[in-house]
């Protein structure tokens, strides 16, 4: 997949693809359903697929100085849709005078002079522009004139009935249910950061942990979860399970939100290189305990279910 920060200039084996447009937080399974009718589309046409999206994410842009709430940073979304296949990956600067943009301007400037789009294809809800004034019928108007087809995709339903959304994502792991959650994702939710040295409180109890800020992610249920924790070597990422705290720490006085992973038979340093952590399950909610003697017999037992968990053939 090939990435591009721009839209002027572009190569022209780059112009004139099918264009999926989106946030796409997450990537989860309706997002899935959006770039796959851009990609059955482009091989009809024999054309690049292709999808567009916004960095910074538009809330962070204009409801600044709310909670972290992304499922999804650039680089996670973006591995997520290389997986997919898609041949280019599009990324507009999202800041003030992007958000001022008219509808109409981003169509012409972007979609027409800049991409040479020869379709695009967008979700139902999908809105754009200054005021949010743009919206699937404008598109359609506005290919209709400048020689671009539009593709409207409807709501995708689960077989519970419910319409995939990063917003239903973001309700199952706030109410800590990351099964829930990887069931709408189509694979477990997961957070990937750098490992940064803590207080190694851990190391005295045999259970050192790899510790990973938490930054622009949203915060799910603090508590202890079962784990599949991905290191890199080289080209591969090597799985392994674990168990993991997800919160403040409070009976050892934390006032950070991380998340603190132990690697179950794992040895080797960690310190610098980047992690991905799968929530797989949930075991407790975070809590102070009385001493942190009653915290390391927790902590035992804490590891105990999450073997068990992921020993579960459901999670072979």
């Amino acid at each position: 997949m090939r990435l591009f920060r721009h839209t002027a200039d572009l190569p022209a084996d780059a112009r004139g693809a099918v264009v999926a447009l989106g946030n796409f937080d997450g990537v989860h399974r309706g997002h899935q359903a959006v770039i796959g009718m851009a990609q059955r589309i482009a091989r009809d046409l024999n054309a690049p697929s292709a999808v567009m999206t916004f960095e910074p994410h538009p809330r962070s842009v204009f409801r600044q100085g709310e909670p972290p709430f992304r499922l999804s940073p650039f680089r996670v979304k973006a591995r997520h849709i290389e997986a997919l296949g898609v041949d280019l990956l599009f990324v507009c600067h999202f800041d003030d005078g992007f958000l001022h943009q008219t509808a109409d301007a981003f169509i012409e400037e972007v979609l027409v002079k800049g991409l040479g789009v020869r379709q695009v294809v967008c979700g139902y809800d999908f809105l754009f522009g200054h005021m949010r004034a743009g919206d699937p019928a404008l598109l359609k108007r506005a290919g209709a004139v400048h020689g671009f087809g539009v593709t409207e995709v409807g709501p995708v339903a689960d077989d519970r009935g419910g319409v995939y959304s990063s917003t239903r994502v973001r309700d199952a792991l706030v109410a800590g249910q990351p099964r829930e959650a990887a069931r709408l994702l189509g694979s477990p939710w997961e957070v990937e950061g750098r490992v940064e040295q803590g207080d190694q409180r851990g190391r005295t109890i045999g259970f050192p942990t790899a510790n990973v800020e938490l930054g622009e992610y949203l915060r799910p249920a603090f508590g202890v979860y079962a784990v599949r924790a991905g290191v890199d070597h080289g080209p591969a990422t090597v799985w392994h399970d674990g168990v993991a705290n997800l919160g403040r720490r409070p009976t050892v006085g934390g006032t950070v939100e991380r998340l603190e992973t132990h690697l179950f038979d794992f040895s080797g340093d960690l310190y610098g290189q980047h992690l991905r952590v799968q929530l797989i399950d949930f075991i407790r909610p975070e809590r102070k305990f009385a001493s942190f003697d009653e915290l390391k017999d927790q902590i035992v037992r804490d590891a105990e279910a999450a073997r068990s968990i992921l020993a579960s053939p459901a999670e072979g």
